[in-house]
This record gives structure tokens, sequence and C-alpha cells, in this order.
């Protein structure tokens, strides 16, 4: 009997990895990590849509603008800097694809200063939709900052809401009756609990964080569940300014692992301001994945930036990955009487 339902579904999955041109079936079936795990030693099995998932490799979203979006991945980034921080991000992957990703991202963070110290708040926002897949994170974070080695150290935590739906009834299968599926629209949620540790000193900074701590298990139904495994991620930056004043060079690097598959970005962007105007153009590498192109500047206080990831595998070059970003930021004047006076506009 199991060994029929193996074949039913390997015929289903057969059909939707067709579509892709490089060598996503074996790591389905080897069922690499994002996979329901059906109770009472039952088969494991994926559905179609979780394709461009497995492509994606792990359970947190890839965005191109991360040097701009770190408190996405790290909490204790929020508040690393006297501004009022808001930004927002939309990604399409893998386009010309069916059921591809698509994220929309929304944050905001702001210092102040409190009880003798500085300290950091924010909030973030994550709707992510993957084929048959909902996946949504609210998320609130705070950071305690105190100097260290003439540089600022800040440790941060947050706590949030992981919440997930499945909309079987979009699935067309063979055999509705094949237990190892289910044909109708199922949700669940989890709490969801990560740290960090960022530290800044002049033109250059580091940062360490760990993401769903807890392996947070969200459960659809009696026979469905999805494990969440925790993430680790480093980062590193430095603003190498050139003999001209108004050119700079600023690399960084993003490496995260879940301990199954990893994922390393190296980034380099050129970067050009005057007149509190700013325009830069760069290039992301990602090792035996991609490379992405990025460009952006500011228009009237706001930043607007855009990146295409090309896929390095036998991915057409025309269904890679689109992203924009869009941020804007406010300066903040900490005055240890406890209040915040709000200064001129200031671009990122």
């Amino acid at each position: 009997m199991i060994a029929n339902k193996c074949s039913k579904s390997e015929r289903i999955l057969k059909k939707g990895v067709s579509l892709l041109p490089f060598r996503l079936y074996a790591i389905i079936l080897a069922v690499i990590r994002y996979a329901f795990v059906l109770k009472h030693s039952k088969i494991i099995l994926m559905l179609l849509s979780f394709v461009a998932l497995v492509a994606r490799g792990q359970y947190d979203v890839s965005f191109s603008h991360y040097f701009d979006m770190q408190p996405s991945f790290n909490p204790a980034s929020v508040g690393k800097q006297a501004k009022l921080n808001i930004t927002a991000a939309y990604a399409m992957n893998f386009v010309g694809f069916q059921n591809n990703p698509r994220t929309m991202y929304a944050a905001a963070d702001v210092p102040f200063y409190a009880l003798k110290s500085y300290q950091g708040v924010g909030a973030q926002l994550i709707n992510d939709q993957i084929g048959l897949f909902t996946h949504q994170r609210l998320q609130l974070q705070y950071a305690y900052q105190f100097k260290l080695f003439g540089g600022k150290m800040a440790l941060g935590a947050q706590v949030g809401l992981l919440s997930e739906s499945f909309d079987g009834t979009r699935l067309n299968l063979e055999d509705s009756q094949d237990p190892a599926f289910f044909n109708t629209k199922a949700s669940g949620n989890a709490l969801d609990l990560g740290t960090g540790l960022y530290y800044s000193h002049g033109s250059w900074y580091v940062g360490l964080s760990a993401l769903h701590l807890t392996s947070p298990l969200i459960t659809f139904n009696e026979k469905n569940q999805l494990q969440i495994d925790p993430t680790y991620y480093l980062t590193g930056g430095y603003n190498i300014q050139l003999r001209n004043p108004f050119i700079s060079i600023i690399p960084s690097v993003l490496m995260r692992t879940d301990g199954v598959t990893y994922r390393g970005d190296i980034t380099g962007r050129l970067v050009y301001s005057y007149d509190k105007k700013m325009m830069y153009g760069g290039i992301s590498y990602s090792p035996t994945n991609s490379v992405t192109f990025l460009i952006g500047g500011n228009v009237h206080g706001i930043v607007l930036g855009y990146s295409y990831e090309l896929y390095t595998s036998a991915i057409n070059p025309g269904n890679g990955s689109h992203e924009l970003f869009l941020g804007y930021q406010m300066d903040v004047n900490l005055a240890k009487k406890g209040r915040n006076k709000h200064k001129s506009v200031r671009f990122l």
C-alpha cells in the first residue's frame, strides 16, 4: 500500500518538476527540509507548490537589498542609527513559472533614550505567497545598546507570530483519497523567537543572529504539520572612502544556514553622494545560486532601489527574480532627558 502511494505521488511530482530545467526532482524526493511531517511514520511527501520553495532552500526569504533591511534577519540592528527608519520591499522570484514566490515586506524601527541607556524598537510584517502556501510573519523587536571597544554593541531580541495557510482546493490530484495530500483549506500558527548581536565601529559593522530558535511547529490538521528549523545569520560590511570625496565603495556580506542548507551573498556597491543626494550601482554574487545586479538612488527624501537576480543554474535568464526596495529616514535627536526631537530629513 505504501509503495502504491509513492508511485502516485511521484507521478504528480514529475508533472510539476518537469517544468524546471534543473535538478529539483532528486531534492524533492530526498525531502531536504520544508516538508509536511506526517504522523505515525507515514511517507513524507512534497506538494507541487514546494518546487519554488525547495529551490530557495530555506524558510526565510532572501532579499537582495539585505544591507538596507538588516532588521529582517537581526533584531539587534533596530535603532542602530539616530533615525526613524521605514523600509518596504516587494520581491517576485522565478518570473515566468506558475505559482512563483511573491513576497511583500514592511518594517519600521526607531532609537530612543531611556533609563540612562540607548535602545531601539521595531516592528515588521512579511507576507510570502508560494504556490498554494501563504506565509505571514509579524515581529516585534527590541535592542539594548552600549559602548564597547570604541564602538557600539547592541543586544537584540524579537518575538512574533508565524501564520501558515494552505489552499488544497487548488491542488489537482489523480487520487483525491490519497492520505499523503489534503484537498481542503488549512491553516495554523506558532510563536516565533529570535535573538542577535550587532557591533559597529566607524566605517564597518558585523552582526550575528539566530531566528526560529524554538523550531516552531505549525499544525494544519491531525496528520499534517510544518516544522521550521532555526536559521543562523552572519553579516558584515565596510565603507571604503575613495580619493574622490563623493565616491565610495561599500562591500558587504550575508551568510546564513539552517544546518542543512546554506546561502552566502557577497555584494559590492559603488556609491556617489553629493549635496544630500545619492546614487548607487552594484553587483552581488551568491555561490552556486545567482548573480544579482542592483541600482538605486534617492528622490525627494525617499530611496528607491531595484535589483534583478540572474540564476547561474540552467534557468533561462528571463526567469530571474525582480526586487523593488523603498526606504525613508528622518533624523531623531536623542535627548538624554528622554525626549526625541525630530530634525531635517536625510537620505539612506
